[in-house]
């Protein structure tokens, strides 16, 4: 860590502990900023158990750590390359000087956004629709059928390239194009499952003693089908984080300033 980071550290507990006095709420911050020549020391000192790391997360901690992501120069985004020298970092920089380390930290949050927001839309859509063929039949089973069975006869990642460049780059649009690649798996999934449950001699009673087809459907079936639908949730989580990552590799993703996976 360097000399003006370190003061500009000691500057921000400062107004943080000036703050704190002037609420009236007795509390006192005290940083012990400390300087190691190399990484090695540092995890050293924490090993001995020497100092003692506080970890703020805040607004403030959080606009510090964004500005080791950000591409570094003086000016406008011209994309001219002011460094690239792997000196002091960690895991080294990326084409545009950009620290690897940093970003592949503070880029977990966008990671997760992705991996859950994408695999939670695709879930809303591909359940009620493999409920409702399933549970139907007829023309519309065999419309969206035709519908799901055209979208994976594109492999996975080609799709998702494909409209991800039509929609343009975007945290939203990476969900989108992310979350039409796993629709087709839980419908054909919960369709399934759904052909085989309702003939259960529970599905049945049910219609003898006059049950609605909408209550037959949401208090019968649909309970039956959730243990597959959650374990495909968590397998398409990890895949669509990989998926985003790798949107953001090929230049198809978020924008360089924003950190991500993409390195």
């Amino acid at each position: 860590m360097g000399a003006s980071t370190s003061g500009d550290l000691n500057d921000t507990a400062k107004q943080i502990d000036a703050d704190l006095i002037s609420e009236g709420n007795g509390l006192r911050l005290r940083p012990v900023i400390e300087r190691y020549d190399s990484l090695d020391s540092a995890l050293q000192a924490v090993a001995d158990g020497t100092d003692a790391v506080a970890v703020i997360e805040s607004t403030e901690f959080a606009g510090v750590s964004q500005n080791y992501t950000s591409l570094r120069e003086a000016g406008s985004l011209t994309g001219e390359v002011i460094s690239t020298s792997t000196k002091g970092f960690v895991m080294g920089t990326n084409d545009i000087g950009q620290d690897i380390y940093s970003r592949l930290i503070y880029g977990t949050r966008i990671a997760l956004i992705i991996g859950f927001s994408s695999s939670l839309l695709s879930l809303f859509l591909g359940v009620p629709l493999g409920l409702l063929a399933g549970f139907i039949g007829g023309a519309l089973d065999r419309l969206l059928s035709l519908v799901m069975d055209s979208l994976y006869a594109f492999p996975g990642l080609i799709l998702a390239i494909a409209i991800a460049a039509v929609l343009g780059p975007s945290i939203l649009n990476i969900i989108i194009a992310i979350s039409v690649l796993y629709i087709p798996t839980y419908y054909r999934i919960v369709r399934g499952q759904t052909l085989t449950v309702k003939e259960e001699v529970y599905v049945e009673a049910a219609r003898s003693i006059g049950a609605r087809r909408s209550e037959i459907l949401w208090r019968y079936i649909f309970p039956n089908v959730i243990p597959s639908v959650a374990i495909i949730f968590s397998v398409n989580v990890a895949d669509a984080i990989l998926t985003g990552a790798g949107l953001s590799f090929l230049g198809l993703g978020l924008p360089p300033t924003i950190a991500d996976w993409g390195i």
